[in-house]
């Protein structure tokens, strides 16, 4: 019986689920080498981040919405061993809410604080962001850190005809991204009382259309009522439509350009930890991984071969079997 039953494939299939199952107990951890990031996520919550031109799982959501969400898409993709910081960006300035802490050991403190990120936290009106961009390029810096901004770029009151402000730091010494959050089409942004309630949208008697500060622009003497000294902008008030709101995508591509950093909409881009480990710095960690689920799939794969596929086949083979 006993020479039978080693001869009988089946036995030496048991015994390999056995071995394979003491290896899962008793193997070891194995050391790997990890590359890992490190980041600072600086988001911005003025205004025109309340405009409702977003969606999230489905549902229709204001661009600051879609950016915590994902943000905390963003935190649930870093490996282990990444440090991920948070700051906010308002007026011309950004401020940095939290170091970067190691992610997993951290998750739910820092999901917390994603979530809980407003726009009342907003310490003043304007939106200068390729100012704010400048300020977390900064801290980004100092902490050795990769950089990921996110932004509508809608710049309230708009650049003046100078342009961009000049970037003091050197394009490239910070890497990461820049994201662009927002629709292609302009949408109204909605308008808050003191008290924090929506009371409509802005409209276009609200907002400034133009910025008036320092030299005028080429045309400016092409304007009614032009003055080169009492109104060298023209007599009249400026038009435009920036109390509508889309994501400005040529001009995130300026800035971009400008500081080193990657540019991607929000809108096309699944998974940023992709377009990130492109961009941006990593660093390389060690860590120890745990193998044991590999040896109890293989004994689970050969008890399941034992137990459901070679009876299987043995009923059918005695199914179609001549009976003699």
């Amino acid at each position: 019986m006993m020479v039978r039953a080693v001869r009988d494939f089946r036995f030496w299939l048991v015994l390999a689920a056995l071995g394979f199952s003491i290896l899962a107990i008793v193997a070891p951890r194995v050391r790997l080498e990890r590359p890992v990031l490190d980041v600072v996520a600086v988001i911005d919550i003025t205004g025109s981040m309340n405009t409702r031109d977003m969606t999230v799982a489905g549902r229709t959501a204001s661009r600051l919405e879609a950016v915590q969400s994902s943000v905390r898409d963003l935190l649930t993709r870093l490996p282990c061993g990444s440090r991920l910081g948070l700051g906010v960006f308002t007026e011309r300035s950004s401020f940095l809410l939290l170091e970067p802490a190691e992610t997993c050991a951290n998750y739910a403190a820092l999901d917390g604080a994603i979530r809980e990120l407003d726009w009342r936290m907003a310490w003043a009106a304007d939106s200068y962001v390729a100012r704010g961009l400048h300020s977390a390029i900064g801290i980004a810096g100092s902490l050795d850190a990769n950089l990921v901004f996110f932004t509508d770029g809608h710049e309230a009151p708009p650049l003046p005809a100078s342009g961009l402000p000049e970037f003091a730091g050197k394009a490239g010494d910070v890497q990461g991204l820049l994201v662009g959050a927002g629709g292609k089409d302009k949408s109204p942004i909605p308008k808050f009382d003191f008290d924090g309630r929506e009371i409509g949208t802005w409209g276009p008697q609200d907002v400034p259309h133009e910025n008036r500060t320092g030299p005028p622009p080429a045309d400016a003497a092409s304007r009614p009522g032009y003055h080169p000294r009492y109104a060298p902008y023209g007599a009249a008030a400026a038009e435009g439509e920036e109390h509508l709101s889309s994501v400005r995508d040529s001009h995130l591509k300026t800035l971009a350009d400008q500081t080193g950093l990657a540019y991607v909409s929000l809108a096309e881009t699944g998974n940023l930890v992709v377009a990130l480990q492109a961009a941006g710095r990593s660093r390389t960690v060690e860590v120890a991984a745990d193998i044991r689920s590999y040896p109890a799939a293989v004994a689970l794969f050969l008890l399941l071969l034992l137990s459901a596929v070679l009876p299987f086949f043995e009923r059918v083979r005695a199914r179609f079997e001549p009976q003699t």
